[in-house]
């Protein structure tokens, strides 16, 4: 099996980058015209493309908009019966007892524009970790993910036998802590296809075979993190993978495909996403898709930058549109001001108990 595994992450590096990538935001891909939109909506074709931009009020202050996106069909992904070969010329890092992708491995294979969507390629390109409605940063491990880890373990979040979404999964860490909770089911959603077929799978595969595979080769197994800071959650097998479904596509599109599938659906207790409220833009599709998804009694936890420069978003800004909606009651559970300053939330319906 043609792969191996790192062991040490230069944290401080990472959380400078992030903070970097925060403040370079820019909206790079061109406008969608509302002909491409309609055109969209009678193919379905998942073709990727942009927002149309926020709204504004009459004074002209932007304002988060209704929903102008275009379309970018759902797809499921399944899981492939040869797992060695899902890392197979994989790099795999380790922290917190997590086991992942090492993404910059991935690019440098994909350059050439072997991934059907061509989003490594562009990314490179144009030097941007966002192109909104073409690639929305799946490729990138975002700092919140990890605060909304430790959050779990602070809180004692409780995952055994719940059915989980890991929505705008990226990685698929935060699911993957669910499913060493021992979740009951565990689904992951990403924008992109590509990102779900070279990250997250693969992710999801190297945390349930890594343990019994002894990290295959070249690894040690050892972690660098102290021991106040490795996972205290239970290890996955393989047989941890048949409670996963794997999704790509634009949030209503999922929802879609998931309420009218043929396989048997039953409504999340606990849904996950962190950095997914960057562009105001798209709060309507990620407000109406929870609204959906959520089940009567269920939670959402939320980990996001207070204001995302160059974009907009942020999470006062979020808290506002969803308290203007009065479907769901938030709260902020933990305020982290090391750096750019960053929340959890968490979200339920107004009427839950």
């Amino acid at each position: 099996m043609a792969f191996r595994f790192n062991f040490f992450i230069d944290e401080n590096e990472n959380n400078e980058a992030d903070a970097r990538d925060a403040m370079d935001l820019k909206l790079h891909s061109p406008k969608c015209t509302q002909e491409s939109v309609e055109k969209n909506k009678q193919t379905s074709s998942p073709i990727a493309a942009s927002s149309l931009g926020p709204d504004t009020d009459k004074q002209g202050a932007e304002t988060p908009s209704k929903k102008k996106l275009c379309f970018k069909a759902a797809k499921e992904h399944d899981i492939p019966e040869d797992l060695d070969k899902v890392l197979e010329n994989k790099v795999v890092e380790r922290r917190w007892d997590l086991y992942y992708i090492n993404m910059s491995v991935v690019e440098m294979t994909h350059l050439d524009d072997t991934d059907r969507e061509g989003i490594l390629s562009k990314s490179v390109s144009s030097h941007s970790d966002l192109i909104p409605g073409v690639y929305e940063g799946g490729l990138k491990i975002w700092e919140c993910t990890f605060d909304l880890i430790d959050y779990f373990s602070e809180a004692e979040i409780q995952f055994t036998n719940k059915t989980v979404l890991d929505l705008g999964c990226g990685a698929g860490l935060l699911g993957i802590v669910a499913l060493k909770g021992k979740a009951g089911k565990v689904h992951f959603q990403d924008y992109n296809s590509t990102v779900i077929d070279e990250i997250t799978l693969p992710n999801a595969v190297a945390n349930c075979i890594g343990d019994s595979s002894q990290m295959g080769s070249g690894g040690s197994g050892k972690t660098h993190e102290p021991p106040s800071k490795r996972s205290k959650k239970a290890e996955c097998s393989p047989d941890a993978l048949t409670k996963c479904r794997f999704f790509s596509g634009e949030w209503s599109e999922v929802s879609q495909l998931l309420v009218s599938s043929k396989k048997p659906f039953s409504k999340y207790d606990i849904i996950l996403t962190s950095e997914t409220i960057y562009n105001p833009d798209y709060y309507a599709a990620l407000h109406d898709t929870l609204a959906q998804l959520l089940d009567k009694n269920g939670r959402v936890y939320l980990a996001s930058k207070a204001h995302y420069f160059g974009v907009g978003g942020g999470i006062y800004l979020f808290e506002k549109f969803v308290e203007e909606r009065n479907v769901f009651r938030t709260s902020i559970v933990k305020i982290i001001d090391k750096g750019l300053q960053r929340c959890i939330m968490e979200m339920a319906f107004k009427d839950s108990s």
